[in-house]
């Protein structure tokens, strides 16, 4: 295995990630690109096929499901994006047999996030994907949760698809996670308490938000593959500095130049 930690940075002008509870009335959508979103948009890129029949899990999940990811967001207010709300017709003549489709979404307004991919670059479609990532090309059109909704990302540059150096992390001491990561015990608990030191005239392990979001990291099926689902888990983003001790599974150390940051890769 030729394991290669990448980052890229995903923007879009509108983003629907829509959570599969809600059907009726205000359809609503998920804060944060989750995994399964995220998988689909690398497999847009890699040119892997999508949902082909009701029931069966697409091919590019299949193909990449076994790849770790981590997900940051940028350009936020404290973990969030702004939203607003669309309403318009669903004109598809089958949507309308009974009358008129009046379809209203939650809409994310400039969603960007920092993607952290693990890939093994033996793998023919692993290694595809690395390279259309550096040279800016898709196969299909990427997409935050809606075809409407393209997606794009910097290529190019120094600066725009970076590998890092990676270890898992052991913590030493108190330390900040800059990605999101799945919660498994209450955070708060966990989390160094801000305090005034007179001899430094400032704030220490000064912090500003929590964001939590019940998250999809990866699809459940029956035997008869009859439904799909999504599997959800409690997630976290935040800028607290947290204890040694705090119990979060699957953190890495990365190095990329000068700079070092903490991210899960789930």
């Amino acid at each position: 295995m030729r394991l290669n930690l990448i980052s890229f940075d995903l923007r879009a002008n509108f983003g629907i990630f829509k959570k599969p509870d809600v059907n009726d009335g205000l359809q609503v959508t998920f804060n944060m690109l989750h995994k399964p979103a995220l998988l689909g948009i690398l497999g847009a890129v890699a040119g892997l096929e999508g949902y082909q029949k009701q029931g069966h899990l697409p091919a590019y999940y299949n193909i990449l499901k076994s790849i770790k990811v981590g997900i940051e967001p940028l350009d936020h207010d404290k973990g969030n994006f702004t939203k607003t709300v669309i309403k318009y017709t669903n004109t598809v003549g089958y949507a309308n047999a009974d009358g008129n489709l009046i379809v209203t979404e939650q809409t994310l307004r400039a969603p960007a996030y920092r993607c952290y991919v693990l890939l093994d670059l033996d793998d023919t479609s692993q290694a595809v994907l690395y390279n259309r990532l550096q040279s800016g090309e898709a196969e299909y059109l990427p997409y935050m949760g809606k075809n409407e909704c393209a997606a794009w990302w910097d290529y190019g540059e120094s600066d725009s698809v970076i590998s890092y150096q990676f270890e898992p992390f052991q913590p030493d001491s108190d330390f900040r996670v800059n990605s999101i990561f799945i919660r498994e015990y209450p955070v708060h608990s966990q989390r160094v308490k801000p305090r005034f030191s007179p001899s430094a005239r400032k704030m220490l392990n000064a912090s500003s938000f929590a964001y939590f979001e019940r998250l999809p990291f990866d699809f459940f099926t029956d035997e008869t593959m009859t439904f799909v689902q999504y599997n959800l888990a409690e997630f976290v983003f935040t800028d607290w500095v947290l204890k040694q001790d705090a119990e979060i599974n699957d953190l890495y150390r990365i190095v990329s130049g000068n700079k070092a940051s903490i991210i899960q890769l789930f």
